[in-house]
């Protein structure tokens, strides 16, 4: 999200008659964009807040602004009490950027964080360089309010694009040879524009170009519906792939959360997606930590773990975010503890994702070929469509952009290898 935000923000300054510079020296104007999911994302942003006093030393007209999340957040500790920045601005006030730089110049704070109930940006083009893969918000905010997150107070409540805006923009992309999009929202089954649904969008998207992957993320397990399932299913371009976060495996955690499911309705739900599409893919979030949690609850996460076998997931600590219902909570797990029951976690997804990829060795997959390898250029690296990463010995005639066949020889927890065995040329019906 913060990718297609940055997008979104350099189309502005560009249609402002900003230009780009890969140089923090040559700036005249560094931004900064931000996150508040994570404490540790704060964190970084005021190391690298640290690292450009010393610009400011040498270029004292130098304007330093602080965009996203933080901002609404941070505003008075950043711009009155550490006077570090000159620019706070946050995820709804970004047509005002030009006008907010325009007053940091002048000497005063460019100050934009009021919250709209209506800003989507969607007339917008994002300023986007030439490559493979393409990120589209369809929506922004958030109505859910899990108890852990600061998502509605930083990014505001739910509004839904214009479907036709997006499909517009998709044909621009697959113009562009863009080869792989993915629709972005803090919950996307809760897209409403009119009479049509996320199911409707993301349909109305995949028929623009058969060649184009169609992702997207997040999927919130109340909301997300057997039309999208069948969507999925009933269409090849669309990847077998769904991130689906359950947070924890015990449903009174769940509660405290407020994330308004149970583990028996989360589990119908897989089971379910796994009748309707063949060979599906699915990875989560998992907090562990959560206020008052007791080894029990743990053992509930990993137990879920084990019956659902996800191919891959994110998996954090608890860190407590000021304005949240859970701030305001006993945070009465030691860290030592979550550390452990982290580890624990991470150990056990480990070991489910080695056993299920090892189950593809031997196997063809189709892989869209994203370019080199990050580790060698002897190598090609691509992607299946349920988002497993896949290596394969560099060959002149296979280009970025390319579907393969790749027949599987090993495989780790993270990664296929591969040998390359032939083109695929998707048609409009199949990727193969």
């Amino acid at each position: 999200m913060n990718v297609a935000d940055t997008e979104l923000i350099c189309g502005i300054l560009k249609s402002s008659r900003f230009e780009m510079t890969n140089e923090a020296a040559n700036a005249d104007v560094i931004l900064l964009n931000t996150c508040s999911i994570r404490e540790n994302a704060e964190k970084r942003i005021y190391g690298r807040l640290g690292s450009f006093k010393n610009l400011k030393v040498i270029k004292p007209n130098l304007i330093i602004g602080i965009l996203g999340c933080m901002a609404e957040r941070l505003r008075i500790n950043l711009i009155e009490e550490k006077k570090i920045a000159d620019l706070i601005v946050g995820p709804d006030e970004y047509r005002r950027l030009p006008e907010l730089i325009d007053v940091a110049f002048s000497g005063g704070k460019g100050i934009g964080v009021r919250l709209s109930r209506t800003e989507t940006y969607d007339d917008i083009i994002p300023f986007r360089e030439d490559g493979l893969q393409s990120w589209i918000s369809v929506m922004r905010g958030c109505d859910k309010f899990c108890s852990f997150c600061v998502v509605p107070f930083t990014r505001g409540r739910e509004r839904s694009r214009n479907l036709n805006s997006i499909v517009e923009e998709v044909k621009l992309l697959s113009n562009r040879n863009f080869k792989e999009i993915t629709l972005l929202g803090q919950n996307v089954n809760s897209y409403r524009d009119g009479v049509y649904d996320f199911a409707d969008l993301l349909s109305a998207c995949s028929q623009v170009n058969r060649n184009i992957r169609f992702r997207f993320t997040t999927s919130h397990p109340k909301d997300l519906s057997d039309k999208l399932l069948y969507t999925i299913a009933e269409n090849s371009n669309i990847c077998n792939y769904i991130h689906l976060p359950v947070q924890s495996g015990s449903n009174r955690i769940l509660e405290l959360m407020n994330r308004t499911y149970t583990i028996e309705h989360y589990l119908n739900l897989i089971n379910k997606a796994k009748r309707i599409i063949t060979d599906l893919s699915f990875s989560t979030d998992i907090i562990s930590g959560f206020p008052t949690e007791t080894y029990e609850d743990h053992l509930m996460t990993l137990k879920i773990m084990n019956e659902v076998k996800y191919d891959g997931a994110y998996m954090f600590k608890y860190s407590p975010r000021e304005g949240t219902k859970s701030y305001k909570m006993n945070d009465n797990v030691p860290e030592e503890i979550k550390t452990k029951r982290l580890q624990e976690i991470i150990d056990l997804q480990q070991k489910i994702s080695f056993e299920k990829n090892q189950q593809l060795v031997g196997n063809e997959e189709i892989i869209l070929i994203e370019g080199l390898s990050k580790k060698s250029d002897q190598f090609l690296s691509g992607r299946t469509d349920t988002n497993k990463v896949v290596i394969m010995p560099f060959e002149d005639n296979i280009k970025e952009g390319s579907y393969i066949k790749v027949k599987i020889e090993r495989a780790t927890s993270a990664t296929l290898f591969g040998q390359f065995r032939e083109f695929i040329y998707p048609t409009e019906n199949k990727l193969a």
